[in-house]
């Protein structure tokens, strides 16, 4: 039965056209960042960036070397679009887009976690089986069907992703209407509809229809009877968050995941009308089932539990921001802060304060006063720059943070000795003030 249900054989028109839109898409994300400047801004103005702690070694190459590296991913990215070399294509992409999600976390956001999973995701998968450049060059690798489990695979996916976000959703600043009227302040100049945005009722109305959307769309798209208004709701969506957000290729990456929904006939039809469409419901089972079933029952299960890591964590997950990251916890909440970092030499007893200015950016300044895994990483880069000069020092951190524009509170222990301070990967970390018995 388990044989059955994951490697019957099933039409690839919706794999083959979803590796040709995701070629497109990762190639306009790559070539995108170097004409929008956000390789400039976050990779190389910066003298360092906060890497994801334990992985130091990863900083932007010196010069202009992230243009040339950013340029080599647009190029992969034009060879998974048209299927040449795809295996060692998208191996590369996967490798040098993992690399910099790691290094910086100055523009994180969960969509850059999304990718690398979707990145893993076309790797295992027989994407470059028909319509590419390897199938002109070996046709023995010509197919017309897929293991039915590729689909399986990206719709509980998705059905994780949406789900966790629409749950996180239910907490009162939301529920609330205050998370979705902060979102909105901002785009009050928007073209046409910026003064809809600051209306209340639109804020209910994103309020509800965010809750609602994520929870339902999976299931939605799956019911052939509300497949197709779905859908319709789904562009609506997306260009929405497109326009308003500007959060680059990932409205047209969700679209296009739409793909996987809609039957083989009618992808086959409308795109890939040429080839031979496969309706034999053949069982193939592989030599590396077992490996493949491991997988498998390693991925989701993993997948599952990461959002969920944050409840055996001490604390409001919104105020220490421990467990938030890749935990589709998107557009939740805005912190804003002041910090000060007073330098006391261990040798003469002087007390200076440190200019945050003449080493962070001013995105990076903001994120050192009101994240406290930054203000940790900032209090051992200033350890080591203090030590080059032959000077042993104490850090101490005066951070005051306001979380959705609520009263502002201290969030670092002020008598906390940040340089000799350490940082826990999985549990509360005790310098991180909590506030719970004020609450």
């Amino acid at each position: 039965m388990l044989n059955k249900w994951l490697f019957q054989r099933v039409d690839n028109s919706s794999l083959i056209v979803f590796r040709i839109c995701f070629g497109f898409l990762i190639t306009l994300e790559a070539w995108g960042a170097i004409f929008t400047g956000w390789i400039r801004r976050t990779l190389i103005e910066p003298q360092f960036t906060f890497n994801f702690i334990g992985f130091d070694f990863l900083q932007p190459l010196p010069g202009n070397g992230m243009y040339f590296y950013y340029g080599l991913m647009g190029l992969l990215g034009v060879f998974v679009m048209i299927g040449y070399k795809y295996k060692w294509s998208i191996s590369g992409y996967t490798l040098m887009w993992t690399c910099v999600y790691l290094m910086q976390k100055s523009s994180y956001n969960n969509h850059y976690y999304l990718l690398i999973l979707i990145l893993i995701f076309m790797l295992i998968v027989p994407a470059n089986t028909y319509a590419s450049v390897d199938v002109k060059l070996n046709p023995k690798l010509k197919q017309i069907s897929m293991p039915r489990w590729v689909v399986l695979f990206i719709v509980f996916q998705l059905w994780i992703v949406y789900t966790y976000a629409s749950v996180a959703k239910l907490y009162p600043d939301w529920l609330s209407g205050e998370v979705p009227a902060m979102l909105m302040k901002g785009k009050k100049d928007y073209w046409l509809v910026g003064e809809i945005l600051q209306q209340k009722w639109t804020h209910y109305v994103i309020l509800y229809f965010g809750i609602l959307f994520d929870l339902l769309i999976v299931p939605l798209l799956l019911y052939r009877k509300t497949r197709l208004p779905m859908f319709c709701l789904a562009i609506f969506f997306h260009l929405f968050n497109s326009y308003v957000f500007r959060i680059g290729i990932f409205p047209y990456l969700s679209l296009a995941f739409c793909l996987f929904f809609f039957s083989a006939e009618l992808v086959h039809r409308r795109f890939l009308y040429k080839k031979p469409f496969y309706d034999q419901a053949e069982v193939i089972v592989p030599e590396h089932r077992n490996l493949l079933i491991g997988i498998f029952c390693v991925w989701f299960p993993l997948q599952i539990l990461m959002p969920l890591r944050h409840w055996a964590i001490k604390g409001d997950v919104l105020w220490t921001e421990e467990g938030h990251r890749m935990s589709w916890r998107m557009m939740l909440r805005s912190k804003s802060g002041l910090a000060s970092y007073k330098i006391v030499n261990k040798t003469t007893g002087e007390v200076n304060y440190v200019k945050k200015g003449d080493y962070l950016t001013r995105k990076q300044i903001r994120q050192a006063s009101t994240k406290p895994d930054v203000i940790w990483q900032f209090s051992q880069r200033l350890k080591e720059i203090y030590a080059k000069k032959g000077e042993e020092i104490e850090i101490y951190v005066n951070a005051r943070v306001s979380v959705n524009y609520k009263e502002r509170k201290q969030l670092i222990d002020p008598k906390v000795n940040m340089a000799e301070a350490e940082w826990d990967y999985f549990f509360h970390n005790d310098w991180i003030l909590l506030h719970e018995d004020e609450d």
